[in-house]
């Protein structure tokens, strides 16, 4: 019996890909093992479990930094995730690293964040014993959440890579303080911050919050004055940084990185921390935390599968929340607390 397409596809890895990628026929597999595909390997199958997944869609309706925009192009978290995947998936077919790894992590790297962005996740980050991350939500999310409880039963390097994909503003480009497992997911780790930054900005020059030409001279110098030139620059940069030191590392020249770092600091100071982008988000907190004291009081209106793992009602309460989209959190709170006009 002849080998199958699969297989076939694995034997191409082995000769096409570099030494420092991740094989799919050497992964470290699922918790729940499963029989193989004979078409798709472990990590195309990933991928296509988090495409299909109920989180994946929502995404189009949660904020990426400008709350529920009216305009027809403002970044949402689902556009963020598709560029950030785009962004990664170069860099690693450049590095001949694993595509498809690659592009399973990115697909997944946000599936746990909350409706009003960050905003959302300090609100949950402060009322939930232990805390709230989106990251750590990502994994609840592939592993617990998904398929009404059952999770999507994903292998271990693509929920490593979406563990560990975060940043903020203090965090190491290169992760270098995180015991990353592969270096497909370092290459997503530094594509969504290539991404944000530079579609943050673009969306921040779209709503007249900033102009284009108010970035530090050394950022337009050294990376560009548009978007595509900085992405372009960065992208490039990546590649022969990491190439010329051998894979060492996943990251920037001295020289780029230098004005990466002050790209930012400025973002974080002049549009993350801007007070006409935050004014809604103050109002969305209010929202999120009139819908939790309602839950924790109210338990019995979350679907049951959310309790399968017996957790403290307050994580249960976050995992129902972090999952609804801006959307669903405003309608649900006009139902529950805006008295509702009497039409009979």
């Amino acid at each position: 019996m002849g080998k199958t397409l699969r297989e076939q596809y694995q034997e191409i890895e082995k000769s096409i890909l570099s030494p420092f990628a991740t094989l799919s026929s050497k992964s470290k597999g699922r918790e729940r093992p499963e029989k193989e595909c004979n078409i798709r390997t472990c990590f195309q199958r990933d991928r296509d479990r988090i495409i299909h997944s109920k989180s994946f869609r929502r995404l189009k309706h949660k904020t990426q930094v400008f709350l529920a925009p009216v305009g027809d192009h403002y970044r949402t978290r689902l556009t963020h995730t598709l560029e950030v995947s785009q962004i990664a998936r170069t860099i690693a077919r450049a590095l001949r690293l694993n595509e498809d790894l690659t592009e399973a992590i990115a697909l997944g790297h946000d599936l746990g964040h909350t409706p009003f962005g960050h905003a959302g996740e300090s609100v949950l980050d402060r009322l939930v014993e232990g805390g709230f991350k989106h990251y750590l939500q990502s994994i609840r999310v592939v592993k617990y959440l998904e398929k009404k409880g059952e999770g999507l039963n994903l292998t271990f390097e693509v929920v490593d890579g979406i563990g560990k994909h975060s940043k903020g503003r203090s965090g190491d480009l290169e992760g270098k303080s995180l015991d990353i497992a592969t270096f497909e997911a370092k290459v997503v780790r530094i594509s969504d911050m290539v991404a944000y930054l530079n579609h943050d900005f673009d969306d921040a020059v779209r709503a007249e919050v900033v102009r284009e030409n108010q970035l530090p001279e050394i950022v337009l110098k050294r990376i560009g004055r548009t978007t595509r030139e900085r992405i372009n620059t960065l992208v490039n940069d990546i590649i022969t940084f990491t190439l010329e030191n051998e894979y060492k590392e996943i990251g920037m020249s001295p020289e780029i990185k230098e004005a990466f770092l002050i790209f930012k600091d400025y973002m974080y100071d002049n549009i993350y921390s801007n007070q006409n982008v935050k004014k809604e988000f103050i109002k969305s907190e209010r929202v999120l935390e009139f819908l939790f004291e309602h839950y924790m009081k109210h338990s019995e209106q979350i679907p049951k599968f959310y309790f399968k793992r017996n957790e403290p009602l307050d994580r249960i309460v976050a995992d129902f929340i972090a999952g609804m989209t801006d959307t669903f959190a405003i309608n649900t709170f006009e139902k529950l607390f805006i008295p509702q006009r009497w039409l009979f």
